[in-house]
Parts: structure tokens; C-alpha cells; sequence
């Protein structure tokens, strides 16, 4: 969607150390607040407001709290659901047709099968007529838990659990925005169907690269409708058991092309890939894996690859207007940093976050294609498709990093 420039406003930021609240801060609160009060809970207007004085009036800022947000707050699945099959009520083709010829090989067949189980366990098919927009609220706790080098190991790093609240809005078919606020820090990502970007009080706005994709924490059990518009055209890979359920596994990965796209300047995105399992007893998604692999080049140096594993466990699945929708999960997330200066840099780092959704609305009336609107000074490929922290060198070549893991011990 393009917008108008004269409805184009950039966002506020939170400054990141102690200071009091100024009267401009005070009226951007203010107008936010105002803008979406008739859509907003009064009770998580509360929340965000108590943590939004909170972070002012007790002079904190947690450099840790910006590596947890700035990995596990908004990560994006590795594909487009606009190359896959979109699902409409206008097209026969999906829910998929299982197809026995020659010319469909048996490894997507089998995924379209496991799919069709999917939508048939959440019953979803009713979203695709009916749905036009939805919106999640939610509550978290992260954590950094270990941290190792070559020379010492930290297990179970003696931090307090950031606590925090996320919102999701999301318009269908693939517009969606996220702010979550952990600690004394917020991130807000959206996206207007053209444009992914991602605004943090450390870094400011910026624009992935490539096209848009879907946020991964929708796909974690809150979103079947995109969940299987994304796995149409994956491929089954094998079984396995967890926790005690016998799953089917479905991989979907970006293609070269796309990683190409992703690409920017001293940062290369090598591979991006998500493995999906599905309960063969009930149909759910229960657990979700990827892998991103990125190769920086600083100046000076050797180049220093960054490899992100998030892994999740998808609990608590409860109907929502007659919707499956998951309502509580796990995620780990290991972020390995190797090569460098004769190779001999290595670091890992262990952070888990575990989530709770307190409220889902679907179709909510006055939610508009406005509130999806980019920030004024974001501009399509301004930034990569990766992790600023990375690409940018803030945790990359080392002083905010190590800072970060000064603050873990």
C-alpha cells in the first residue's frame, strides 16, 4: 500500500537513559494512547503505561534487555506467503489437492496432506471468507541463560527475568504490527504488505531487505490462516518424537534467490530454513525450529559468522470464536558467533523466553490499513533483512556485545 505522505508520521522512540519525561514525550504518549483507545484493552493500557513510567522513574536502562529484544522480539519466518498458494475463497485450489502423478513429488504431496490435517484440527477454512483482521495480547518473561567462549562457561547467569507484554494487529491478507515492551525498552515491527521494518530506541527505523515475510511469532500457534499459507510448499522431511508425540516434519527454506536479496553490503545471508512439526494424533503445530546463517565482513578482520537457532514449544491450544489458537510457549534460542582473527573467536549465547496469550479478537471493528502505515523515515532497503545487531556491528565486533555480556555475569 503507498500512503499519502501527509499521513506519514515517525514513531517516538524511548530514550535510553535515565530522563525524566518531557512535555513532547508526554503528548507523543498521549496521542498514541488516544489513537487506538477505543481498540485497546484499558487493562494493557495500563500496563504499558505503569512500564513506560517505571523505566523513568527508576533510572535503569539493561543493555541486556537489548540483546533479548533485539533476537528473540521480532524475528521474520525465511519465506513469503505471496510465493506460495494463497488460500481464497475464490480459489479451488486450496485447501491443497493431494496429487499422486509423476510431475508432484511424493515430499510435497505428503506436506499438502499434513497441511489439509492442520486446517482440519483448527478449523481455520472459516478465516479465509470471514477474517479481515485480528489482534493479540500477550505476556512474557526472557532471560539470558548461559554464555560461552572458548575459555570459560556461564551456566544459568544469576539475571532476573525481563518481564514483559506484546500487542499484535494484524490485516489480512498480510499486514501486521507488533510493539513489545520488556524492561525499560520497546520494539515496534510492522508491516504493510510491501515493507517489513523494525524501530528500536538503540538503533532507530530500519527496513528489511527483500520481501515482505511473515512475522514468526504469529506462526507459533496465534496465526493457522498464514501458518498454512506458509507450509503449502514445504517439503516433508521425516518424523520425530517430541515430548512424547510422534510429529511429521515439514521444511520450508529461501530459496538462493531470496537469500540474495537479503544480502547487504558486508553481510551475506548464507542460509534460512524452518522445520515445522505437526501432532499426528491431533493435527497441531507443536514445535517449530529454524536456522539463520549470516557472514559478516568487518574491515581489518577475518569474516565472522553469526548462527541464530530458535526453537519453540507450542502448548495450550484453546478455541477463539471456533479457532484453535495456541495460548502459551517455550522458545530457546542459541546465538553462535564463530570465525574472526585466525578463527579463533567464538562466542554462544543461550536466551529463552516463555509467553502466555491473554486476549485474541478477531475483526475488530475501526482497525484500519492506517495503523500499518511505515515510519516517515523508513525507505524500502535501507537496512538488511537481518538482525541490526549484526549487520550493524553493535553486537558484532564487540563493545555493546561484550558490554551485553559484562551485564550477563
Amino acid at each position: 500500500m503507498s500512503a499519502p505522505g501527509s499521513r506519514v508520521a515517525a514513531l517516538a522512540t524511548l530514550a535510553e537513559g535515565p530522563a525524566e519525561e518531557s512535555e513532547e514525550e508526554e503528548k507523543r504518549w498521549k496521542w498514541n494512547a488516544a489513537s487506538k483507545c477505543s481498540l485497546v484493552p484499558s487493562s494493557l493500557l495500563l500496563i504499558l503505561r505503569q512500564q513506560h513510567n517505571n523505566c523513568h522513574s527508576n533510572g535503569k536502562f539493561s543493555v541486556n534487555s537489548r540483546l533479548l529484544l533485539g533476537v528473540m522480539a521480532c524475528p521474520l519466518c525465511p519465506v513469503s506467503v505471496s510465493s506460495c498458494s494463497s488460500p481464497t475463497h475464490d480459489d479451488d485450489s486450496f485447501p491443497p489437492r493431494i496429487s499422486l502423478t509423476d510431475q508432484i513429488p511424493i515430499e510435497s504431496s505428503s506436506a499438502q496432506y499434513i497441511v489439509q490435517q492442520y486446517i482440519a484440527a483448527t478449523g481455520c477454512t472459516k478465516l479465509y471468507t470471514s477474517l479481515k483482521n485480528s489482534y493479540t495480547m500477550g505476556k512474557l518473561k526472557m532471560l539470558a541463560k548461559d554464555y560461552e567462549t572458548p575459555s570459560t562457561v556461564s551456566r544459568n547467569l544469576p539475571r532476573s527475568a525481563e518481564i514483559g507484554s506484546f500487542v499484535l494487529w494484524q490485516f489480512m491478507p498480510d499486514m501486521w504490527s507488533v510493539e513489545l515492551v520488556v524492561g525499560c525498552n520497546k520494539v515496534h515491527a510492522g508491516s504493510n504488505g510491501e515493507i517489513v521494518w523494525r524501530q528500536t530506541p538503540w538503533l532507530g527505523s530500519q527496513a528489511a531487505k527483500g520481501p515482505a515475510r511473515p512475522l514468526r511469532r504469529a506462526i507459533q500457534g496465534l496465526d493457522p490462516r498464514t501458518t498454512a499459507k506458509m507450509f503449502v510448499e514445504a517439503r516433508f522431511v521425516g518424523e520425530k518424537r517430541i515430548r512424547e508425540e510422534d510429529c511429521f516434519i515439514l521444511k520450508v527454506a529461501a530459496s538462493p534467490a531470496a537469500l540474495a536479496e537479503r544480502n547487504d553490503g558486508s553481510a551475506e545471508v548464507i542460509r534460512h530454513a524452518l522445520f515445522g512439526y505437526f501432532s499426528q494424533k491431533s493435527g497441531f503445530l507443536v514445535y517449530v525450529e529454524d536456522s539463520h546463517l549470516t557472514r559478516i565482513e568487518y574491515t581489518g578482520n577475518d569474516a565472522v559468522y553469526w548462527e541464530t537457532t530458535i526453537e519453540t514449544t507450542i502448548d495450550n491450544y484453546k478455541p477463539v470464536d471456533g479457532v484453535m489458537i495456541a495460548h502459551s510457549g517455550r522458545s530457546v534460542v542459541t546465538v553462535f558467533k564463530f570465525g574472526g582473527q585466525l578463527g579463533m573467536t567464538s562466542t554462544k549465547t543461550r536466551i529463552e523466553e516463555t509467553w502466555t496469550i491473554e486476549e485474541i479478537v478477531f475483526n475488530v471493528p475501526g482497525l484500519s490499513m492506517d495503523f500499518f502505515i511505515p515510519p516517515a523515515e523508513v525507505r524500502k532497503g535501507s537496512a538488511s533483512g537481518d538482525p541490526p545487531e549484526l549487520t550493524s556491528g553493535k553486537f558484532g565486533n564487540g563493545k555493546a556485545w561484550q558490554n551485553s555480556r559484562g551485564k550477563l555475569k
